[in-house]
């Protein structure tokens, strides 16, 4: 197919990025400036990689990984195609002309899961998808704390620090982030936080003025809502269905309020696990820079994807600092540690840090330290090795199980990563009854109402898989029969 334009593309040797990410992310760059429309042909596989001067089948996986994540569409004969769902982003965007009225107030109300209950003893807690604190290495992760010790000890570096966190810790969280999820930030847009929930009240704190509106998923991470909620705002909730947030209904709702932020969970859904598509992503980036509002994008669980090459977050994208990315270190290693972050503008961090000094001054340097060498010596990467291959064996495991044994009382879509499975229950059960009875044959599960913000009945479970032992999983499927049974 005879194309007018040339594609051109670097390809950078010392990125650290491997180069068929490096050329999937820039087209998505290309894609989202314009330069290539919804249906453009693309260039043969053959073609590109003769103009890169790389192995042709560098390209293919390129491609591939662009067609998993919906960038782009290939058609038999004619090749591939960047997608026509996608938004043309060389439309201009109509000003946004909101009538201020009143958002309705949704009455706050403290949540069960915001107090996460203690472990019983002898009961199979099919948790939100906490990781096994048994498979960390501890022999490595002690003596990555007694360097960090002694050497701060020596160094009398023991005092007060910065609030933004380590310097150590900041600089590896930055080379991470920027040569493996495709952002581009520098440790002045870092600030450390202790897990991801410190990092999401750290980003209510410094963008809710009180009345201020903010917008959920209807099915949502309650711990979040209740920190901008803390904050004054007003909780909007719209929809969401297989392909991720509702974008055309949060459209709608930008043209009746003034929105400030919008908190989002696009990589895995909270809690339903599904992943936002590329259509959907780049229609929420327009609509933050039409109606300029915020976008706080927790990536809580970015590691562990199964399917395919983890999705690139909202912040790879060049969204002119309208995304507050939130990460952990909690999935990796440990909810204990309390090791998370926060990505923004430099100017954001520094409130950021501000807010901090009012709250404990500055994190645990010692485990900053700590965790800081672990990623630099890659003992981190290999342990996500190591862990990824368990907790793989332990969703197709609680796959097999539920196909086996729950086929008559749910459905479900196996999810693509992430450390839980949602399960939708058929007619016919009242999911409080079922979470109440499956305590007393000692299980306990997640009722979906309990992420409603309607406080409406959700007939849907989360089972988080990830802490639980192949057999306290075949255990615990067997008990949850017995219930609906």
């Amino acid at each position: 197919m005879l194309r007018s334009w040339s594609l051109k593309l670097t390809i950078t040797e010392t990125s650290g990025l491997p180069v068929y990410l490096q050329i999937a992310q820039q087209i998505m760059e290309e894609i989202q400036k314009g330069r290539l429309a919804p249906s453009t042909a693309m260039p043969g596989t053959r073609e590109l990689a003769e103009k890169l001067n790389v192995n042709r089948k560098t390209v293919i996986l390129a491609y591939d990984e662009l067609i998993a994540q919906g960038w782009l569409v290939t058609e038999q004969r004619r090749g591939s195609f960047v997608s026509a769902n996608l938004p043309n982003f060389n439309t201009q965007a109509q000003t946004a002309k909101t009538s201020q009225q009143p958002a309705n107030v949704v009455a706050a109300t403290t949540h069960p899961l915001l107090c996460y209950q203690s472990p019983l003893e002898g009961v199979i807690d099919f948790n939100d998808g906490i990781p096994d604190s048994r498979l960390i290495p501890f022999n490595i992760l002690s003596r990555a704390f007694r360097h960090a010790l002694i050497g701060s000890s020596k160094g009398n570096n023991l005092g007060y620090g910065d609030p933004r966190g380590t310097l150590a810790l900041r600089q590896s969280i930055a080379t991470m982030l920027n040569m493996e999820r495709g952002l581009s930030v520098d440790i002045d847009q870092i600030c450390i936080a202790r897990g991801s929930q410190m990092g999401i009240f750290l980003a209510a704190r410094v963008l809710t003025r009180p009345g201020d509106n903010i917008v959920v998923e209807q099915l949502s991470y309650p711990a979040a809502k209740e920190a901008f909620r803390s904050c004054g705002a007003n909780i909007l909730t719209v929809g969401q269905d297989k392909h991720g947030i509702d974008v055309v209904a949060l459209e709608k709702l930008c043209q009746q309020h003034t929105i400030r932020a919008i908190y989002v969970t696009p990589h895995h859904q909270f809690p339903t696990t599904v992943i936002m598509t590329a259509e959907r992503r780049l229609k929420l980036l327009m609509l933050a820079e039409q109606y300029d509002f915020t976008i706080v994008e927790d990536d809580y669980d970015h590691e562990f994807h199964f399917a395919y090459h983890p999705v690139f977050p909202l912040a790879s994208t060049n969204h002119g600092g309208r995304v507050m990315y939130v990460g952990s270190l909690s999935k990796v290693l440990a909810p204990g540690l309390r090791v998370g972050y926060l990505v923004a503008t430099p100017s954001l961090i520094d409130r950021c840090a501000k807010e901090v000094m009012l709250i404990d001054r500055q994190g645990n340097s010692i485990t900053e330290l700590a965790v800081a060498e672990l990623m630099n010596s890659g003992e981190i990467k290999r342990h996500i090795r190591r862990t990824f291959k368990v907790y793989n064996e332990r969703r197709n495991l609680l796959i097999a199980l539920i196909k086996k044994e729950l086929k008559e009382y749910v459905i479900f879509d196996a999810p693509d990563g992430g450390l839980a499975i949602w399960l939708r229950l058929k007619e016919g059960y009242d999911v409080e009854k079922v979470a109440e009875q499956a305590l007393k044959h000692k299980v306990r599960i997640l009722p979906g109402t309990l992420f409603s913000e309607s406080q409406q009945s959700v007939h849907a479970i989360r089972l988080g898989f990830g802490s639980l032992t192949t057999m306290e999983l075949e255990k615990g499927v067997l008990a949850l029969k017995t219930v609906f049974s």
